[in-house]
């Protein structure tokens, strides 16, 4: 492969790629949807909840953690993540801009 000529593209254009890259992984999603359902977790909830090794669980996390999307707390051995929600709002946002470009009024082709 390649290296990926991101330079190419704009500053937004990357942005929202990377954002829909920590969003193209099952695993991630279902990260997701639990952290929304529960507005905040412990680490080892999530290994019982998706039955994925701990390790696996974290680089999931590491990689949501990366965009912004998450964010934890450490309190001892402990760490509690929650969905980040200026960082969610944003990139809402970016995926509205481009999902209400399209006028459904019109014919395609």
């Amino acid at each position: 492969m390649g290296v990926s000529r991101t330079d190419l593209f704009s500053d937004r254009q990357n942005a929202l790629a990377t954002a829909a890259k920590a969003f193209s992984h099952p695993a991630r999603i279902a990260i997701i949807e639990y952290l929304l359902q529960a507005n905040a977790c412990i680490n080892g909830d999530l290994v019982q909840e998706l039955g994925l090794a701990q390790a696996t669980i974290s680089q999931h996390l590491r990689e949501l953690k990366d965009i912004g999307i998450i964010q934890g707390t450490i309190e001892g051995a402990r760490i509690s993540y929650c969905i980040n929600p200026a960082r969610w709002n944003e990139i809402q946002q970016q995926f509205d801009r481009i999902f209400k470009r399209l006028d459904t009024n019109k014919n395609c082709c």
